[in-house]
């Protein structure tokens, strides 16, 4: 099976580096494992181009059927693990870097006590990779910003958490609570597209009438901290990252919202289709108690 999915991953990206980082193999283990599939078909799969893979017509034929088999098989490990007990054996997990370093931390060591049998495998990415990857079969669960973006998912709420501005101390903003209009007079920085936490904190400036600083971008919470350090603007942090970002960054300032206060949902999505649901849930409560011992709160969905 592992040479059908090689060879599967290969004909849906049509180009070795991609399917091997895909599937986190190298390239040499790739090529082997379609050229063996090759043997046992006794016939050619692909053809090799000097810039990219091209399918023969028998291998267009056996991506097709590799695909049902492989959606198959996944079905069937799912089955079988949800015989054995909730959160034994292996489980892919994909989290979106505003939530996983911060999270993780958190979480592991209570699910590394609790489910001693539980093997995790963690992926992080932005929220359209690690969906496109929970539909194909490659993940079983996602942690990520809520609502998801496609439709065959199912969510789970974990917890909310507050946006607070973060701007530099040499900035005369007035004290905490601060309406959202005051973002209207402010250059907010963003991180780049594809993060859902740009989208989110695009919608709060919208709503409150204000402008993104346009040459301005970053890739990572850490680096937009230290652009607002720098004093090139603003930026909206979620709440359960502020200690671990703004404890790199000198001269910063944080300021709550008044009420009601800009907010994301952090949650569990997974395909709809699958059989272990009960698993998913289990999981879902153990991630909210540990997040609620962390924050010393009792519940930490607090919003409808």
């Amino acid at each position: 099976m592992a040479q059908l999915r090689a060879f599967a991953a290969l004909a849906e990206h049509l180009h070795f580096r991609d399917a091997a980082a895909a599937l986190r193999m190298s390239q040499p283990a790739l090529s082997g494992s379609v050229a063996a599939l090759e043997d046992a078909l006794d016939t050619k799969l692909v053809e090799r181009t000097t810039r990219k893979v091209l399918l023969t017509p028998a291998g267009e034929r056996v991506a097709r059927r590799a695909e049902i088999v492989l959606a198959e098989l996944d079905r069937l490990v799912e089955e079988v693990q949800a015989v054995r007990g909730p959160l034994v054996g292996p489980l892919r997990v994909g989290v979106i870097p505003t939530v996983a370093p911060y999270l993780l931390p958190v979480v592991l060591p209570r699910l590394a006590d609790e489910y001693p049998e539980l093997a995790l495998a963690v992926r992080e990415d932005q929220t359209q990779p690690i969906v496109t990857e929970l539909l194909a079969g490659r993940l079983d669960v996602v942690i990520m910003a809520l609502p998801s973006p496609l439709p065959g998912v199912t969510e789970l709420p974990l917890y909310d958490e507050d946006f607070v501005l973060v701007a530099p101390s040499s900035f005369d903003l007035p004290a905490s609570p601060v309406p959202r209009e005051i973002l209207g007079k402010l250059d907010v920085i963003l991180l780049n597209e594809g993060h859902c936490l740009r989208d989110q904190a695009l919608d709060v400036c919208r709503e409150a009438g204000a402008r993104a600083a346009a040459a301005t971008y970053a890739t990572s919470l850490a680096t937009l901290v230290q652009l607002v350090s720098g004093g090139l603007g603003v930026t909206l942090v979620p709440e359960t990252a502020l200690p671990v970002e703004t404890r790199r960054a000198p001269g910063l300032a944080q300021y709550r919202f008044a009420p009601p206060a800009p907010f994301r949902r952090i949650g569990l999505a997974y395909r709809t289709t699958s059989p272990r649901t009960p698993e998913f849930e289990v999981l879902a409560e153990s991630i909210r108690a540990a997040v609620g011992m962390h924050n010393g709160a009792a519940s930490v969905l607090h919003r409808e």
